[in-house]
């Protein structure tokens, strides 16, 4: 154990009004990652590379970040730790995944997922117990896979029968990442014959403490993406635990998982557009040396690229304008999240991974470079789709917002008020968070409220301006026919049956909420922010994305638009700032 993590029990809890201390660690993790393309740099492109393909763990990452004491950063400020903000969180993180996606979820984040319950369902010495775990650099897992039921976390594998002495467990999990190193376990299990649900709870183990011969180890499965990361399983036979392992009454499992989805659905997403953040940086990269002067002549690839890029910065501002939104509403608008987390997690294949996808056209026969600074490309295109599969996978969140669908119709779109300005402004302090007040399906939005209210009232008489108000007019006539339709399904649905149609307004809806936090964010950082989110220019871009994804006849983006988007990427490439709304700076 470092000298760092020995001590960080012992430090005062931050200050959780105040954001900069946050800030302040994000950027001391940055330096100290240093420039990922200096091949002398341990902890750059080539080492982490090197790690990957060999499908290691990247230990010298780790030790760094132990140094800094980041498992503090996953325990709450009342436990010792630093955790006061989740937007904090994900600005300490994002740098960490800009660099390495594996690195990020091997080392913190699934220690974070699994104490994620344990902060909201354990008791007073669960939490003590944890908490002294993470911050003396121990790692803590977290069972709910279940890959022979595509994901299906509520038909479990591994059940739990009540005897004298307490609970047997039997059956198995295939795929648990840092299982081996554990030494803390987050187990889902079936504790009733009955359907529904109230059927599953949620255990608290040491699977050091584990009968060896009732507890097996699986073999470690190696993945295409997050190779570095030790995915193995666990195969129980009769094995023994102590009631006490119940984390939180019997039966409450679903529950429990249910509210710590909104958490790490929306965390999880919101870290991962620091690694498109590079992919967009390398391909302008490789954009700008393939531009120079010797090739001078290859202006169609030159504007189809600068198109790929402009476009995915683009899609950038789109995603983080959500995830900042969802972000600040598990502080503020806590009882709505339920909706913003799932859409969020659904949009994360949709926007980010889709653009991932439209910068490889940049790179061509460059994407398959497993070494230098392209390598870094290819990794994180292996890497972040794994982000969106599982429990917290397209289907599980369409899952969450369908059953909610007829009461957002009905008491949400056209008649909800635009939620507080302060949702909207990233890096602004924030309460601290509300575990009571998640809740499981609130069946409320006002995000989207944004769209009519923005419709007449954009100030400006630009053509970046005025597209923007057409965009906006547009998108809330769309809302009116959405909730039409849901409307209509709700008279000509069965009771307890959702409607296979349900998916694919699922679809829109999320889409439509990713349009409405923009104009949210634009509104604000009109009032005092950052000048290029200021201008229309973006917004306009992004709501035309939006507009165009959904089959919408709009006019076509201006070309000045174009052009003060496409002024920002090369700026920020120069000026080493990142590619979100935080505009921070970057090793490289």
């Amino acid at each position: 154990m470092s000298a760092a993590l020995a001590q960080t029990p012992g430090t005062p809890a931050p200050s959780c009004g105040d954001p900069a201390p946050g800030r302040a660690r994000a950027a001391r993790v940055e330096a100290a990652l240093g420039d990922p393309t200096d091949p002398a740099n341990p902890y750059g492109y080539a080492a982490l590379l090197t790690a990957d393909r060999l499908a290691e763990r990247f230990d010298a990452g780790e030790e760094l970040l132990d140094s800094l004491g980041t498992p503090a950063e996953f325990v709450p400020a009342g436990l010792g730790g630093r955790l006061c903000s989740y937007e904090d969180l994900v600005a300490v993180m994002r740098p960490v995944f800009r660099r390495d996606v594996g690195l990020a979820m091997g080392y913190g984040m699934m220690s974070w997922m699994a104490a994620s319950d344990v902060w909201l369902a354990g008791t007073e010495d669960q939490r003590a117990w944890v908490a002294r775990l993470l911050l003396g650099g121990g790692k803590a897992a977290i069972a709910q896979h279940e890959t022979a039921h595509s994901n299906d976390y509520v038909r479990s594998g591994v059940t739990a029968r009540r005897t004298p002495d307490g609970l047997v467990l039997g059956g198995a999990k295939p795929l648990i990442n840092n299982l081996e190193r554990a030494h803390a376990l987050v187990l889902f299990c079936r504790t009733g014959d009955e359907g529904g649900s109230r059927s599953h709870s949620a255990l608290l183990l040491r699977p050091d403490a584990l009968p060896a011969d009732r507890a097996a180890l699986l073999p470690r499965r190696v993945a295409v993406g997050l190779r570095g990361c030790r995915f193995a399983g666990l195969e129980f036979d009769a094995c023994p635990v102590p009631e006490t392992a119940l984390l939180g009454p019997e039966g409450t499992g679903v529950a429990t998982a249910l509210r710590s989805f909104q958490l790490s659905r929306t965390v999880i997403a919101s870290c991962a557009v620091a690694a498109v953040d590079t992919v967009l940086r390398t391909a302008v990269m490789f954009e700008q040396s393939q531009t120079s002067p010797a090739r001078s002549g290859r202006r169609t690839d030159a504007a189809r690229a600068s198109a790929s890029t402009t476009g995915a910065f683009v899609n950038l501002l789109l995603y983080d304008s959500l995830a900042v939104f969802a972000l600040r509403a598990l502080h503020l608008l806590p009882e709505q999240t339920s909706v913003y987390s799932a859409a969020l997690k659904y949009l994360l294949p949709r926007v980010l991974i889709e653009t991932m996808y439209d910068l490889s056209t940049v790179l061509g026969s460059g994407i398959y470079a497993r070494e230098g600074s392209l390598g870094i490309f290819q990794k994180h295109i292996r890497d972040v789709p794994v982000l969106s599969l599982g429990h917290a996978g397209t289907a599980a969140c369409q899952a969450t917002i369908i059953p909610q669908l007829f009461r957002l119709a009905r008491t949400s779109w056209g008649s909800a008020q635009p939620p507080p300005g302060a949702l909207f402004r990233p890096g602004d302090p924030v309460p601290p968070t509300a575990a009571d007040r998640l809740r499981l399906a609130s069946g409320h939005e006002s995000l989207t409220a944004c769209l009519p209210s923005a419709a007449d009232g954009v100030p400006g008489a630009g053509p970046a301006e005025r597209a923007l108000a057409a965009y906006a007019r547009a998108l809330a006539a769309e809302l009116a026919h959405l909730r039409a339709r849901v409307r209509g399904l709700e008279r000509g649905a069965r009771p307890g049956v959702w409607p296979a149609a349900g998916f694919a307004l699922v679809d829109r809806h999320a889409l439509l909420l990713a349009a409405a936090a923009v104009l949210g964010v634009w509104r604000q950082a009109g009032r005092g922010g950052d000048p290029f989110l200021a201008d229309a220019s973006w917004a306009a871009a992004a709501l035309h994305r939006v507009a165009r994804r959904l089959g919408l006849r709009v006019a076509d983006l201006p070309a000045q638009c174009t052009a003060r988007i496409r002024h920002e990427v090369q700026l920020r490439y120069g000026a080493q700032l990142s590619y979100d709304l935080y505009t921070t700076p970057v090793s490289g």
